[in-house]
This record gives structure tokens, sequence and C-alpha cells, in this order.
């Protein structure tokens, strides 16, 4: 066999051919997509929402809670609602519920932490989970499926099935589900740290 049998293949300018790859998109690298733009959108708005109700509720901003019943003040969070649940099979046990020390730590904790997993793209999985447990809750307080209290007066709702409740939890497992927290947020950086690596539940 000739030496020439063993020579490199050439091009046309006698130089030896060289193989390129052209690098490809990794799991790692941000989707941009304008789904998950529009996830990212949702995910901060829901998240700002139960920011909102934290702050309000704890300092008394005159929006939905006064400055005297503000948190901060001594007032209730749970109280207001509570204590005037009259509809639902559940009502007598959340009328017992309102004003308590548990119920309002629990409750302003969800929201806080809700709140800026959402914002944050961080502990999406947990928000989600807890985030939808503390709506549901909300919804079977509000029971929009009752036309008419215990005491007989016409309730508020004005649908039996889908209320602003059920819409957000809705919100809130297609933000979990679509990694929103990856786009606009610290949701990558979050999942390389190694107790999130080791427990994947947190992320």
């Amino acid at each position: 066999m000739s030496i020439k049998d063993h020579a490199p293949k050439v091009g046309t300018n006698n130089t030896p051919q060289q193989h390129t790859t052209t690098p490809e998109k990794t799991a790692a690298e941000p989707t941009t997509t304008p789904a998950a733009r529009a996830l990212a959108v949702l995910r901060i708005a829901l998240g700002l929402t139960f920011l909102w109700a934290f702050l309000d509720k704890t300092f008394g901003w005159g929006y939905a809670t006064k400055s005297a019943q503000a948190w901060i003040n001594g007032g209730s969070p749970t109280k207001g609602f509570l204590a005037h649940v009259e509809v639902g099979p559940f009502q007598g046990m959340l009328r017992d519920w309102a004003g308590t020390g548990w119920a309002d730590w629990l409750f302003m904790l969800g929201l806080l932490g809700i709140g800026l997993a959402l914002t944050l793209g961080i502990g999406m999985r947990i928000a989600g989970v807890t985030g939808t447990l503390l709506l549901a809750f909300m919804w079977i307080a509000s029971w929009p499926l009752a036309q008419h209290t215990s005491l007989g007066e016409p309730t508020s709702s004005t649908n039996p099935l889908i209320d602003e409740h059920l819409i957000l939890i809705v919100a809130l497992i297609a933000v979990t589900l679509g990694a929103a927290g990856t786009v606009w947020g610290f949701g990558r950086q979050w999942a390389q740290q190694q107790i999130v690596q080791r427990y994947q539940w947190l992320r």
C-alpha cells in the first residue's frame, strides 16, 4: 500500500477538509418564545397580587384594609373575612378559625411566601401547591354554589362553578407546569443550588 493511500482528503484549495459543528441549544439556555414570556408575565402578576394582599393587610394602606385594622396595629388578617362566612358546609368551622393567632400567621406567611416565590421565579412547585391550597380554602369560604346565605339573604355569587379563585388556581398550575420561573426570574439559578438538586420538590 502506498503512502498516498493514507493521505488526508483535500478540497479544491489543497487544504485538508475540516468538519465544524454548530453548537446546539441546550436545555440550560433560556427559553424566550412568546408563550414563555406570556407565562412569565402571568407569573409576576400573580406574585405581585399575593404580595399586595400581604402588604395591604400588614400596613393597612386603605384599600382592602383600613389603617386601624392593619396587622401591625393589632388587627386580624382573617377575622374580617372568616367571621362573616354564612355559606357552605364548613361555615361554622371557618368562623371558629377567624382571628386565631395560628390562622393569622399561616395566612400571612402563605401570602408572603407565595408572593415572593412567584415574583422571583423560585420555589415554583411549593408556591403552586401552597397557593392552590390557599385559594381552595378561600373558594370554600366563599362557596359560590350557594344562592342564599344561612340567614336567607342572597349571596353575591354570579357563577356557581367558576369564580376568580378557581381561575387563579388554573393560572398557578399553568405557570408551575410551564417552568415560568426560568424566564425573567431566578428559576435557573435556583435549580442549580445543591439543596434544590438534591430535593427536586424545592424547585
